[in-house]
């Protein structure tokens, strides 16, 4: 139970990674609240999470709605002990077709929504508490037709040696979790190639990785709850990879 008496906030947390983490949260004894855009998949996940979780709908986006979040939270539990800052989008487009729609729509999720959730919910996060984000690997290895997702993971990489520093008082820790390719809901179909496409793109992936296998939410998981835990109190403004190898040692074959 290395999370047990923990209250913890998931971003993004109906489906994929998020699920997988409020799910593992919830097995180590943490209360776990996590938001999303839509209701009924927010209720759904919900009610598959059982005691214990919680969900709110709120957009990362708007500074409002994360507000709205953490006063529910402040209510309900007085404090917040872990954020997992998972939510996010990307897909594939080629360079020189770009919009200005397209940079903003990116950015908007994965980088100012991770700002505005560590800022609205920075005043009822304890001492010693725990803020995780998610980067990914495609900071390192130049993945075609990806620049703005890269860019927009890059820049939030960066918030993890600055925020360390900024909440020193406070003893939080930040970290990131850089996961490597794990299929799910959001990486099939929903990057701008058909799910036949992106399902053979990654088992070409898999017969190279150095484990032999692509990820799991499950493997993500439990690197995040690692990090979340008491486990990893003395480690901070660290990224955690975990890709099966494949940033490191087969990055130019992807």
């Amino acid at each position: 139970m290395q999370l047990k008496g923990k209250v913890a906030l998931i971003t993004g947390g109906s489906a994929g990674i998020g699920f997988g983490t409020a799910k593992r949260f919830l097995e180590e004894g943490a209360t776990v609240y996590i938001t999303g855009r839509r209701a009924e998949k927010l209720q759904e996940a919900v009610d598959r999470l059982g005691n214990g979780a919680h969900y709110i709908v709120a957009d990362v986006g708007s500074k409002a709605k994360m507000t709205h979040v953490a006063e529910v939270i402040a209510e309900e539990q007085g404090r917040l002990d872990v954020v997992f800052c998972n939510a996010g989008i990307g897909h594939y487009i080629k360079f020189e077709s770009i919009t200005e729609n397209d940079i903003d729509r990116v950015f908007n999720t994965n980088f100012k929504g991770t700002i505005f959730t560590i800022q609205c919910v920075l005043p009822i996060l304890a001492e010693g508490a725990s803020i995780i984000l998610n980067t990914s690997m495609t900071e390192d290895i130049g993945l075609p037709d990806f620049c703005i997702y890269a860019a927009a993971k890059s820049a939030v990489k960066s918030l993890i040696y600055s925020l360390t520093t900024d909440f020193r008082d406070k003893k939080i820790r930040v970290n990131a979790v850089a996961p490597g390719v794990v299929p799910t809901e959001a990486a099939s179909g929903e990057l701008g190639r058909t799910a036949e496409e992106e399902a053979r793109k990654q088992k070409q992936r898999a017969l190279i990785a150095p484990l032999g296998r692509l990820g799991t939410v499950e493997d993500i998981a439990a690197a995040v709850t690692f990090l979340a835990s008491d486990e990893a109190s003395y480690i901070t403004g660290s990224e955690l990879t975990v890709d099966g190898g494949m940033t490191r040692v087969f990055a130019g074959r992807l």
